[in-house]
């Protein structure tokens, strides 16, 4: 009887704790029209390597100082064998706590003894991931619709989270990988779709990938483009541009992006509308760093093609933004 007991409350915590899980992965605005997400990026975590240790008790700070909506990792999750122990480690803080997350891989993720594919089937079977079925693609884009704070059946917001490769697929061309002609092709559907469904109006958007674009470069050049943050080195960009930027500014959706990759720089940079970001470097002494490590956190707005951002490290706030506020030139015989 007390074995049957014990089995039936088993069930019944089972039961509650997917319950919660399923309600958590509704992503939707709160009641005052607010979605917050915490970006952690580049987190080079190498399993029982005491200089790692920095990087959980950052993400644990941040999760409970912020209490986020959502979860986004862009990259460079784990920097040594065993991958598995390292990936699972890093997201224990978000598991425990119950938050939706999803990660997007960079170019050192399948250096350490697995795949692509075996990591995203790993992180899979993570309670709260939202990553979709990969079916047969390595590693598959895939967008995360934010819900109405009154209608949860009205999208309010899309997130694109796409997978930037890792090195150069060409012998004469060297450096980083590029979005394929492929994912731009997605997106403009995905993009289209969703534009069609809003009855002809483009959704409020942000993208998440892990290197940046070439426009980042070219954007931190220019003496007219307004930048905030951190730059203290070039954009490691894929040496071809393949129109990803173009794309987006065409369809009208995308208002910023996130990227890491670069662990020195955690500037926002306004290019023709759409603003160009890096999320802080969230791990430790593993890899090169000269910024305090944190995370980038981004409150989207309801009903509008506006959000702001901060950087959070271990003693607070620095760098807050407001998009497209913060990034515009204000007429000064009007002051």
């Amino acid at each position: 009887m007390i074995r049957l007991l014990k089995i039936y409350l088993t069930l019944v915590f089972l039961l509650v704790t997917t319950f919660c899980m399923a309600q958590k992965s509704e992503l939707k605005f709160s009641k005052d029209g607010k979605f917050k997400i915490v970006q952690f990026t580049d987190v080079h975590f190498k399993y029982g390597n005491w200089a790692s240790d920095i990087a959980l008790e950052r993400i644990n700070q941040v999760l409970d100082d912020e209490r986020p909506d959502l979860v986004i990792f862009t990259g460079d999750v784990v920097y040594s064998a065993p991958a598995d122990s390292g990936m699972l480690q890093v997201l224990e803080p978000v598991v425990k706590r119950k938050l939706p997350f999803v990660v997007t891989f960079g170019n050192h993720d399948n250096e350490q003894g697995m795949t692509r594919e075996q990591l995203y089937d790993i992180i899979r079977k993570v309670p709260g991931n939202l990553l979709p079925d990969r079916g047969t693609v390595l590693s598959p884009d895939y967008v995360l619709t934010v819900k109405s704070s009154s209608n949860v059946k009205k999208d309010a917001a899309l997130l694109y989270c796409m997978d930037s490769h890792s090195y150069s697929p060409l012998k004469d061309v060297k450096g980083y990988a590029w979005l394929t002609f492929d994912q731009i092709n997605w997106y403009r559907q995905q993009s289209a779709a969703y534009k069609a469904q809003n009855g002809g109006q483009p959704l409020p958007a942000l993208a998440f990938f892990h290197i940046p674009l070439p426009e980042y470069n070219e954007a931190a050049r220019s003496e007219n483009a307004i930048l905030r943050g951190t730059r203290m080195e070039e954009a490691c960009a894929p040496k071809l541009n393949t129109g990803m930027f173009a794309a987006m500014k065409e369809a009208g959706d995308v208002m910023g992006m996130f990227v890491g990759h670069d662990h020195d720089n955690d500037y926002a940079v306004m290019w023709k509308g759409i603003l160009l970001a890096y999320g802080r470097f969230t791990g430790g002494n593993t890899e090169y760093n000269h910024l305090p490590n944190g995370a980038r956190i981004i409150v989207l707005d309801e009903g509008a093609r506006t959000f702001t951002s901060w950087i959070r490290q271990k003693d607070g706030v620095v760098d807050k933004i407001s998009y497209p506020a913060s990034f515009v030139k204000d007429d000064w015989t009007k002051r």
